[in-house]
């Protein structure tokens, strides 16, 4: 009897400092969940409340049910935010996933010395302040003909373009901007892909006569994937979500015209210069839809990317 209280004395002992350790566990991880329940969780679902609301961010809430979709989808202007949206998030994004592979090809050369120096300079870009790409940026695009673009243009015998009030000029500067800003993140995330993969593969391959243009597609290019695909998602959703760029190229005026517009722009202007609050989260909801969609369209279409005939 005295064996079997000793027993079970120390199975409740144990019990307790297991549930001990589940508590502070959960104490520890408790900071996290409470602050993204606050900043992250909760305007979320109110956004999406709001959207089924008419409410000027002062007066009381009237329920209109989905009269907010509809004012957003037969606004001209919301097809025309969203036209500009992707078109430029293809022009800004597309050529710096491709341009960031093959720099990161570069880098990665075992002959290419300072290294550590090009790899900071590709990179600098993006941790370089908005203000100071807001500057850069309008010396570079100005409207007078002495400006660096349009200098380059009589190079080679084009008119000058008035980068910030022309439709195509302004969506050109500011996919630019974007490419310029992101390039080194994608390169630094395709670097890390390339040096994770393994000598030994080459090695490999070598041996069995395989030529590097082979090694480049059967090995390089399949064992990318992981990175490709991340790149891609990361690429698309911000391209969608495209508002620091446009807004400080155009200024003051980037609310007040359509030129460069972005879904993120029209919501902004909905919320806080129209106090607007239901079509803006209305909008907002359905830019929501249209990630969803894009993302699954990428998932879609790079799932097969890498991967060998007859594999499931």
């Amino acid at each position: 009897m005295a064996s079997s209280n000793e027993s079970t004395l120390k199975n409740k002992r144990f019990l307790s400092e297991e549930k001990k350790d589940m508590i502070s566990g959960y104490l520890y991880i408790a900071p996290f969940f409470l602050i993204f329940a606050v900043i992250g969780l909760y305007p979320s679902l109110f956004s999406i409340f709001l959207a089924f609301q008419k409410w000027n961010g002062l007066g009381p809430m009237e329920f209109v049910g989905l009269r907010n979709f509809f004012v957003v989808l037969e606004d001209p202007l919301f097809w025309k935010s969203l036209y500009n949206t992707v078109i430029i998030g293809l022009m800004g994004t597309a050529p710096q996933l491709i341009v960031g592979i093959i720099i990161a090809f570069l880098l990665n050369l075992t002959f290419l010395r300072f290294k550590n120096f090009f790899r900071v300079t590709i990179f600098m870009p993006y941790i370089t302040s908005m203000v100071a790409v807001a500057l850069i940026f309008s010396v570079l695009f100005s409207n007078h003909e002495s400006s660096l673009a349009n200098y380059v243009l009589g190079v080679f015998g084009f008119d000058p373009v008035n980068w910030a009030t022309s439709e195509w000029g302004t969506k050109i500067a500011i996919s630019i901007m974007v490419f310029w800003r992101w390039i080194g993140y994608n390169t630094i995330i395709y670097l890390a892909g390339l040096q994770s993969i393994s000598n030994d593969l080459y090695e490999a391959a070598t041996i069995d006569g395989a030529s590097k243009f082979q090694q480049l597609i059967y090995i390089t290019m399949p064992m990318l994937k992981p990175f490709i695909v991340l790149t891609v998602f990361f690429s698309t959703v911000g391209a969608l979500q495209l508002f620091a760029e446009p807004t400080i190229f155009l200024g003051t005026g980037a609310f007040t015209r359509d030129e460069a517009m972005t879904v993120v722009m029209y919501l902004y202007r909905d919320a806080f210069r129209l106090q607007s609050f239901g079509t803006a989260s209305a909008t907002a909801v359905i830019l929501l839809f249209i990630i969803i969609i894009c993302s699954a369209i990428n998932t879609l279409a790079t799932s097969g990317f890498g991967r060998k005939k007859g594999e499931n």
